[in-house]
C-alpha cells in the first residue's frame, strides 16, 4: 500500500511517500493511525496528536471507521485551511 504525507506531517516523518505492508490488525483509518506511531521516533513525532492529522483513502476524505484494507493509497496530512 501506498502512503503519503503532506505538509509537516511529512517533515516530521522524513518522506514524502512509501510502500508499506500493514500488518493483519490494522483494517480501519483508526487502527492506522494508532499503528503508525509504533514505527520510530519520527512517526510518535508526525502523529502525536491524532486527533489533528486528516486521512484520505484513495483520494477520499476518511473518518476513523473508514475501512483501509483494500486501500491502494492513503494519504496523511494536517488540518486544511482556506483563504
Amino acid at each position: 500500500m501506498k502512503l503519503i504525507y503532506f505538509s509537516w506531517v511529512k517533515d516530521r516523518v522524513g518522506m514524502a511517500e512509501e510502500t508499506a505492508d500493514l500488518p493483519d490488525n490494522v483494517k480501519t483509518v483508526a487502527d492506522l493511525l494508532e499503528w503508525l506511531p509504533s514505527r520510530g521516533d519520527n512517526f510518535a513525532n508526525a502523529l502525536s496528536d491524532p486527533a489533528i492529522i486528516r486521512v484520505a483513502v484513495d483520494q477520499e476524505y476518511a473518518t476513523l471507521e473508514t475501512d483501509v484494507t483494500k486501500a491502494t493509497e492513503i494519504a496523511l496530512f494536517p488540518p486544511v485551511t482556506g483563504g
